[in-house]
C-alpha cells in the first residue's frame, strides 16, 4: 500500500521559524520581547533545540567595547572587509559591527556567563585577522564563555523564548515553501515522529536551518547540516548567492574532523610540520598563526602537498601538528578545557604534554540565501519575497564575503537575528492573514518518487561517493579539471539516486527515507558549489583556483545561481556594496579594493 502523502493538519501562526538554533532563537526572542502575544512556531530537525549546531561553537564572538581605548568600530569593519577579500557588503558590515556591543549586553543581561578577567570585566581574546590600527597589531576583541560560547548563546536565547508563547515541533523538516505572487505564506512540514505532513501558514517565515557541511567528507559540522534551507529555496525557484565560497577551518582534529577551536592559536598554539618547524611565518610573516582561516588552511595543505606532513598511523591521513605544550596550566584548564577533552577522548593524547594532529576540515558556508540588510529574502533581480526571511549560516547578506573572520559567525547570529525580529515585529500586525487555499504540490512528487524507485542503488554509498568527490575535487584547492570531473560525477550520482529503492515503506521514523531526502539536498548544494566554482575563474578568499591563482577585478561581484531543473544552471551577478568607501568619510580609503597581506 502506498504511503499517504496528503496534508493531515493545518496550523496558523504569526511567525514560523525553520531551525531552532542560535539565529532562529534570537529572531523568536526579539519578536516575543516586542510582541508578547505573538504566536510563534519553531521547527527543529533534531530531537531538541539544544542539539542545534550553534551549541558546538567554541571560541567567542567579536564586538568592539565602546569603552575600550585600544579598539574602534572602524578597525572591526576594516578587518571584516579585508578578511572577506573585498567581497562583504559594506552596508551590512557597518550595520552589524555598530550593533555588536549592544547584543553582547543583551546576552549578558539575560544571564549568559561570559568569562571575566581578574578585575571583573569581560575577558577578551584575539583571533585570526582581528587587528588594531588597520592591520598593525592583533586586537583583543572577542568575548567568550570559556570554549563553549555557542552553548551559552543557545542556553540564553532558548530560555528567553520559553518565557513566552512559542511552540516547538521537533524532529521535523520543511519540505516545500508556499509561495504565490512573490509572497511566502508558510511551508509544508514533514514530521518524522508521526510520519505526517503538516501545512503551517504564517505571516512571516524565517529560514534559519544552518549550514551544509555534510557535503564534504571531513567537516566540523553536525550530522544534520545537509544544506536543507538552501535546497528548499532552490526547489522554490529562488537563487543562492556565492555558493562557491566555502570555508575550511585550518584545525580539524584528525579522524573525526571535529573543530579544534581557533582559540588554540589565539592563546599561543603553534603550527608545526614534520620537521617541527613553525611554518606559518613563511605564509603570513606578520600575523603567523593568527592570519585569516583561508590563508592558514592553504598553508597547512601546502606543507602537506610539499612533503612536510605527518602520516597518522591510525587514520592514514596526513596532517601537521599544533603545539600546546608550552601553554600554562591555567590556560589549559580555564580557557581550552573542552578542546583538550576532545583530543583526549578521540585520539587518546594529552595536549599538555603531546603534539596534537590537525588538518583543515570543512567548516562554514559563506554563501547562502540572498537577503538584504534586514534579512528579507531576495530573488535574482533583488526583489523582496514578502514574508520570507533568512538568517544565520544558511543566509548571505553578505557579512562574510569570501572568507569569514573567526567569531563573526556568532556575532551575525545575534545581530541579524535581532534585525529580522525587529522587521517582523514592526510588520506583523499589518501583514494579511494567511490564505487558506494555498497547497503544496512539489513535495508530493518528490516523496512519491522516493517510494516508487525500484533500483538496487544504495543511498549511503551514493552519499559517501558524493562527499569524497567534493572533498577531493572542490576542496581547499580547485582547478577546472577537478571541478569538471566533480560535476560529471554529481550528475551521475543524481541519476543513481533516482534509482535507489527504499527498503521500508513506512513514513514513521524512517531514517532511510530521511537520508534519501537529505541526499537530494546534498546533491543540489554540491552541483551549485561546483558550477559556481567553475564559473569564478580567479582565486578569492576561501575559493582558490590553482589554474587562476590571483584575484581578478573581472569578478568583483556576487555570484547569483539558480537551477530551474537539476543540472540546468543559470548564473547572474549582484553588485558588492561599497557604501563606506563611496561615502568618503574618515578612513574611507581603507575600504577600497585593497591588497590582502598578513
Amino acid at each position: 500500500m502506498k504511503p499517504d502523502l496528503k496534508v493531515t493538519e493545518t496550523m496558523n501562526c504569526d511567525a514560523l521559524i525553520i531551525g531552532a538554533g542560535g539565529a532562529g532563537m534570537r529572531v523568536a526572542a526579539e519578536i516575543l520581547e516586542r510582541k508578547p502575544d505573538a504566536k510563534i512556531i519553531a521547527l527543529t530537525k533534531v530531537s531538541h533545540p539544544q542539539k542545534s549546531h550553534t551549541s558546538t561553537a567554541q571560541g567567542g564572538l567579536a564586538a568592539v567595547d565602546p569603552s575600550d581605548p585600544n579598539d574602534a568600530l572602524a578597525f572591526h569593519m576594516f578587518d571584516t572587509w579585508k578578511g572577506s577579500d573585498c567581497m562583504a557588503d559594506q552596508n551590512v558590515v557597518k550595520k552589524i559591527c555598530e550593533s555588536a556591543w549592544d547584543q553582547i549586553l543583551w546576552l549578558e543581561n539575560r544571564g549568559m556567563h561570559f568569562s571575566r578577567d581578574q578585575y571583573g570585566s569581560l575577558s577578551k581574546r584575539t583571533f585570526g585577522g582581528h587587528t588594531r590600527n588597520f592591520g598593525e597589531v592583533s586586537a583583543f576583541r572577542a568575548v567568550f564563555e570559556a570554549d563553549r560560547t555557542g552553548k551559552g548563546i543557545m542556553d540564553t536565547t532558548w530560555g528567553e523564548c520559553l518565557k513566552q508563547n512559542i511552540t516547538f515541533i521537533s524532529q521535523c523538516v520543511a519540505v516545500e515553501l508556499l509561495i504565490r505572487d512573490d509572497r511566502c505564506f508558510g511551508c509544508i512540514v514533514f514530521s518524522q515522529k508521526t510520519g505526517t505532513f503538516l501545512r503551517i501558514l504564517a505571516k512571516a517565515t524565517v529560514i534559519a536551518s544552518g549550514g551544509s557541511g555534510q557535503v564534504f567528507n571531513v567537516t566540523t559540522n553536525c550530522r544534520q547540516n545537509t544544506g536543507d534551507g538552501l535546497a528548499l529555496v532552490m526547489d522554490a525557484g529562488l537563487p543562492v548567492m556565492d555558493p562557491e565560497a566555502v570555508q575550511f577551518h585550518p584545525t580539524g582534529i584528525v579522524g573525526p574532523g571535529i573543530l579544534a577551536s581557533e582559540t588554540l592559536r589565539s592563546v599561543g598554539g603553534i603550527l608545526r610540520n614534520k620537521d617541527n618547524e613553525p611554518f606559518m611565518v613563511k605564509y603570513a610573516p606578520k600575523m603567523k598563526e593568527l592570519a585569516p582561516r583561508d590563508l592558514v588552511a592553504r598553508a597547512i595543505e601546502s606543507e602537506i602537498r610539499e612533503g612536510r606532513g605527518i602520516l597518522h598511523p591510525d587514520h592514514n591521513i596526513e596532517h601537521v601538528w599544533i603545539d600546546l605544550r608550552h601553554l600554562s596550566k591555567e590556560v589549559h584548564e580555564k580557557q581550552i578545557p573542552e578542546v583538550n577533552s576532545f583530543f583526549m577522548h578521540y585520539l587518546n593524547l594529552d595536549p599538555r604534554t603531546e603534539l596534537c594532529p590537525v588538518r583543515p576540515s570543512n567548516h562554514y558556508h559563506m554563501g547562502g540565501i540572498p537577503t538584504n540588510e534586514f534579512g528579507e529574502v531576495e530573488d535574482g533581480g533583488r526583489q523582496v519575497i514578502e514574508g520570507l526571511y533568512a538568517v544565520g549560516e544558511c543566509a548571505a547578506a553578505s557579512f562574510h564575503g569570501f572568507n569569514r573572520l573567526a567569531t563573526n559567525s556568532l556575532l551575525e547570529l545575534i545581530t541579524m537575528g535581532k534585525f529580522v525580529g525587529d522587521r517582523i515585529a514592526e510588520r506583523i500586525d499589518a501583514e494579511p492573514n494567511s490564505v487558506k487555499n494555498i497547497n503544496g504540490e512539489v513535495y508530493k512528487k518528490k516523496f512519491e518518487d522516493y517510494f516508487e524507485a525500484r533500483g538496487e542503488n544504495n543511498t549511503g554509498r551514493i552519499r559517501n561517493s558524493l562527499r569524497s568527490t567534493m572533498t577531493q575535487k572542490v576542496g581547499v584547492f580547485r582547478s577546472e579539471k577537478d571541478i569538471s570531473e566533480a560535476i560529471e560525477t554529481i550528475l551521475d550520482l543524481k541519476a543513481q539516486a533516482e534509482q535507489a529503492a527504499l527498503n521500508g515503506q513506512s513514513l514513521v521514523m524512517n531514517q532511510e527515507l530521511m537520508s534519501r531526502w537529505e541526499l537530494d539536498n546534498l546533491l543540489t548544494i554540491s552541483i551549485a558549489i561546483s558550477e559556481a566554482a567553475m564559473h569564478r575563474k580567479e582565486s578569492r578568499g576561501a575559493h582558490f583556483r590553482d589554474d587562476y591563482p590571483n584575484r581578478s577585478e573581472e569578478f568583483n561581484y556576487h555570484t547569483i545561481l539558480s537551477m530551474p531543473q537539476f543540472g540546468q544552471i543559470e548564473i547572474g551577478w549582484r553588485e558588492v556594496d561599497m557604501s563606506i568607501f563611496r561615502g568618503g568619510e574618515v578612513n574611507y580609503e581603507k575600504f577600497d579594493i585593497i591588497e590582502r597581506k598578513y
